[in-house]
């Protein structure tokens, strides 16, 4: 039960990942941009921007995500919509595939769905184990006449 259960969470939370990206992977354009650090619009704090260029105009995106490694003038690819390209991302594992947010709270929901399939069929009531006892399947002839 337990390898079956976590096969299907897998499969579930893959496809969840890939159909649900923004910008999307599959309409996408990956290109390449470098990471500046530059001071935020208060300019109080100093943050990590992803520069690129769509060919006639140049974009900056906020490249920051927990535990990622960044500093100046790093080579990283950007994915963008051609509709939108405002709205890149860095394109990673951590920070574009895999959040922090989704992580945690697909796991949450796989431990909590989990116990709950097993309060439910932990203790069945006599009426049932008696049933399930008593069950008999029928013969069923290979090939109708």
């Amino acid at each position: 039960m337990y390898k079956s259960i976590s096969i299907l969470y897998l499969v579930c939370f893959t496809c969840f990942i890939f159909f649900t990206r923004q910008p999307d992977y599959l309409d996408g354009e990956i290109t390449n941009a470098t990471i500046h650090l530059v001071k935020n619009s208060a300019g109080q704090q100093s943050v990590f921007k992803a520069y690129f260029s769509t060919g006639k105009n140049y974009y900056a995106v906020d490249a920051r995500y927990v535990l990622r490694d960044l500093y100046e003038g790093k080579k990283v690819e950007v994915i963008y919509e051609a509709a939108q390209p405002q709205k890149a991302a860095v394109y990673s594992w951590w920070g574009y595939w895999i959040t922090v947010g989704e992580l945690i709270g697909s796991l949450v929901l796989f431990v909590v769905l989990f116990q709950v399939a097993v309060a439910v069929t932990k203790n069945p009531t006599a009426e049932s184990l008696m049933e399930q006892m008593d069950y008999n399947p029928e013969k069923k002839r290979r090939y109708d006449d």
